[in-house]
């Protein structure tokens, strides 16, 4: 028996297996849930493909998180596969690397910053709305996070989009808390990602978290953030909302 059984989750924002989109949708389906996933664009073939390495398959739905028309679409295409949900998970984040990471944050123009905004921020709300008619009392949003309380080298805009993120998590959780919905946020170490190889100097978040991190950390650890993203969506934590929930070894408890 699992924590999810009869539960119905989407995970939006799944691309290749080495996410924590991924490895959350995989912990969902092994503790009992039914799991779908959505992507957009080019990326979709790719998100078919990934879909089957998952224990069961999975309904994989388009939903371009920018684009109004797809987002007022995406109830009904769930609804193809399920009358309601359970759990959301925002799994979705961009900043152009050449222009808005690697140490360009004072010569960002406004419209990568917009991108950045749309995608990694306001997009958390966006999708959360879209499938609101389908949560229902007790369910659950979790969304993944980079600790955005300090500045990190070359993270720049994406910091910034991440730190909106954490206070959109509060707002959606004052304002969808009395209709019995919770929302948190997942706050993972640095993992080796596809998005994380994107960002130049990555490897410089690598080098001390090893160091400082009391539990120690390993970049593979994708499974990791998963177990996290369902717990979270379990009705293992009926009180917690507006919550960062930081799966990092301990890196973010330590001083210096």
């Amino acid at each position: 028996m699992g924590i999810l059984d009869g539960k119905t989750v989407l995970v939006a924002g799944v691309t290749i297996d080495s996410s924590i989109g991924f490895a959350a949708a995989k912990a969902a389906q092994e503790q009992g849930a039914t799991v779908l996933i959505s992507n957009f664009g080019r990326a979709l073939n790719i998100t078919r493909r990934i879909a089957g390495r998952l224990p069961s398959p999975a309904p994989v739905l388009e939903c371009d998180v920018t684009d109004a028309g797809q987002l007022a679409g995406l109830a009904d295409a769930v609804r193809e596969h399920a009358d309601h949900l359970d759990g959301l998970v925002h799994a979705i984040a961009f900043a152009n690397p050449e222009t808005a990471l690697g140490g360009k944050f004072l010569n960002t123009g406004w419209e990568d910053v917009a991108t950045a905004m749309h995608v990694s921020t306001y997009s958390y709300q966006a999708l959360t709305m879209a499938v609101r008619p389908l949560l229902s009392r007790g369910s659950s949003v979790v969304g993944l996070t980079f600790d955005a309380s300090v500045a990190w080298p070359g993270y720049d805009w994406m910091g910034v989009a991440k730190a909106g993120l954490e206070s959109c998590n509060r707002y959606l959780a004052r304002d969808l808390g009395p209709h019995g919905v919770r929302v948190n946020l997942v706050s993972a170490g640095p993992l080796n990602t596809m998005a994380a190889k994107a960002i130049p100097g990555f490897e410089k978040f690598e080098q001390v978290w090893a160091d400082r991190a009391p539990l120690g950390w390993d970049n593979t650890g994708y499974d990791t953030a998963g177990k996290a993203v369902v717990a979270l969506l379990s009705d293992l934590f009926p009180a917690t909302t507006g919550e960062i929930v930081h799966v990092d070894g301990g890196f973010h408890a330590m001083g210096a």
